[in-house]
């Protein structure tokens, strides 16, 4: 019987593997797609996942991020990392390096997907395998999660991201969030020759219909290359818990509210190395309460900040606010900056 059985190849269930792997359990990766996977997201990792995954081992491609940018057509703030540079990462190079981590540490990775899953009071069978435990990291909207029952009712506003690559020299070493009435847009330096832009929205609507809220932006990739664009949504996701039985949540499967603060593969790797921490406790249940101290704060910021969001008139007033307030801004960037 195998220690540990990962449900998802994506960045968090590679780091997952490896974290499982360095404290000796015998563990195997299950994902039906080839390496690597694209996905709509930001491309930016907050200095903490730097750190971690350079501790991993990987030599990260892509292009420093000094900090935070905040822009609304009339004004801008900064709010630069005090932890050291993070990195803007194309996913798919972020997904082939952890790729090849995990092949070079010999963990195997099963081109199928869980499917079918049932639990004793010592291990879990998965597909007619029996493990010791099972890490479910299979995305937004985790299959594991909503076999096991895990899923609660949605609350607030449906938001969608939609995301495109624009072949232009990156302007800034900040990640720009450009605000509109109805959305914002993410730049986001990932080469030398390329900038990734992703728009976050509750309403519908094309990237071009969407992008158009944002004029100065337009003007400065109009006449470049592009490519297609990808799609994520709806974003919030909530649990009613991260563990049932042997069966532990980490990443976006866990519950996700909101890409707006922009840390989401820095909480990943902290929720992989607690869950792991707790598989070799020989207490998976205590890594609910590992995850609620590691979650709370990004969680508590993001929800504030997506529901002042939602009312126009507030919303109106972030960018204002955040100029009026620049140690304040700046504070909150760096409390979900810093490591977990």
């Amino acid at each position: 019987m195998r220690d540990l059985v990962v449900a998802g190849g994506g960045p968090v269930g590679l780091a997952t593997a490896l974290y499982a792997a360095r404290a000796g359990l015998d563990v195997v990766v299950r994902e039906p797609r080839p390496v690597p996977v694209d996905k709509a997201c930001g491309e930016g990792l907050m200095p903490s996942a730097v750190e971690d995954l350079e501790a991993l081992g990987l030599s990260l491609p892509g292009v420093p991020l000094t900090g935070i940018r905040y822009l609304d057509g009339r004004r801008s703030v900064d709010a630069p990392f005090a932890a050291g540079p993070g990195r803007g990462v194309r996913r798919t190079a972020l997904h082939a390096s952890l790729a090849a981590a995990v092949a070079s540490a010999g963990i195997p990775v099963e081109p199928c997907a869980v499917s079918v899953v049932t639990q004793s009071s010592d291990g879990v069978v998965v597909d007619g395998s029996p493990f010791r435990h099972l890490v479910a990291a299979d995305g937004l909207h985790s299959p594991v999660r909503r076999m096991l029952g895990l899923e609660a009712p949605r609350r607030g506003p449906r938001r969608f991201g939609l995301r495109r690559h624009v072949a232009v020299e990156p302007w800034t070493s900040y990640v720009e969030v450009h605000w509109s009435p109805h959305a914002e847009a993410y730049v986001t330096p990932v080469a030398p020759d390329c900038v990734g832009i992703a728009v976050l929205a509750s309403d519908g609507g094309s990237f071009s219909s969407q992008l158009s809220a944002f004029p100065s932006l337009v003007a400065r990739v109009a006449d470049a290359s592009a490519s297609k664009v990808l799609g994520a949504g709806p974003l919030r996701q909530r649990v009613t818990r991260r563990v049932a039985g042997r069966v532990l949540l980490v990443g976006d499967a866990s519950g996700y509210v909101d890409a707006l603060t922009g840390e989401g593969i820095a909480l990943g790797l902290a929720q992989a190395r607690a869950a792991v921490a707790a598989i070799v406790s020989g207490d998976p249940a205590s890594y609910e309460r590992a995850w609620q101290r590691l979650s709370w704060r990004h969680n508590l910021l993001t929800s504030t900040l997506v529901s002042v969001s939602s009312r126009p008139v507030l919303r109106r007033g972030l960018v204002p606010a955040a100029s009026a307030l620049p140690v304040v801004f700046r504070a909150a960037v760096n409390e979900l900056a810093r490591p977990a």
